[in-house]
């Protein structure tokens, strides 16, 4: 992200400190829509931050601004943030939910889970295909079937994206997540072998040849036909045939 903000300088309610997003928050005690009101008409917005480590969630205000540029990351929603609350307390968290205007699309409000910097949090990542598949150099078509995958990796270092690599992919082979590498620290916890790309065959064109009908007999021969062989032509070269004596 440009600007003095990445160079750890704060930037209203925001820095970054030693590669981390730092978001500076209030404690909150109200809470209903009267009181979210009140908050935005300050230029802030409601928050909670919850998870198994704390015994209570932990409600607070955020800069909206502050929170959008927080996770300007190449990480996006991945990106660790470090809460500072006003007045004590500090967090580790990812940011994991919020709500929106459907009109403007201003912050309306932020969930927030604790995690801690070494365990391992579930995450979704983009799927991003490296690498041209053997099948599409022989005219298959590569289609990816998924676009993300959730995934478990350790809080502190979640990858960008995954990177799966389709070179060795052929027309009519299937790459399925158990035949990924993941990268060290994330593993995946389900049953269901997800089917991440294909490389199809190409669709064929199919030709179909129209045998030229013969004429039915007495019907006139085609425009620019050549007369049989022996027979007068027709029309008015036919006067000039000489007759048969």
């Amino acid at each position: 992200m440009p600007g003095a903000a990445a160079y750890g300088v704060a930037e209203k309610g925001f820095q970054m400190s030693d590669a981390r997003s730092v978001l500076e928050a209030k404690s909150r005690q109200e809470s209903g829509k009267g009181s979210s009101r009140r908050l935005r008409t300050q230029g802030l917005v409601p928050g909670v931050i919850y998870g198994k480590h704390l015994k209570d969630p932990v409600h607070i205000s955020v800069d909206p601004v502050a929170v959008k540029k927080a996770i300007a990351t190449p990480h996006r929603l991945n990106t660790l943030l470090h809460v500072k609350i006003e007045g004590g307390g500090e967090h580790q968290v990812l940011l994991k939910d919020y709500q929106q205007d459907p009109l403007t699309r201003d912050l309306l409000h932020a969930d927030f889970i604790d995690v801690k910097e070494n365990e391992q949090v579930k995450v979704k990542l983009p799927v991003v295909l490296t690498g041209k598949a053997a099948g599409v150099a022989e005219g298959g078509i590569l289609q990816q079937a998924r676009r993300e995958l959730e995934v478990w990796a350790v809080a502190k270092a979640i990858p960008e994206k995954l990177e799966v690599d389709v070179t060795s992919l052929k027309i009519n082979q299937v790459l399925h997540v158990n035949d990924v590498k993941l990268p060290e620290g994330v593993t995946v916890k389900t049953h269901v072998n997800f089917t991440l790309a294909v490389v199809s065959a190409p669709e064929r064109e199919e030709v179909v040849a129209v045998a030229a009908a013969a004429p039915a007999a007495g019907a006139a021969p085609a425009a620019g036909a050549a007369p049989a062989a022996g027979a007068a032509p027709a029309g008015k070269d036919a006067a000039k045939a000489p007759a048969k004596k």
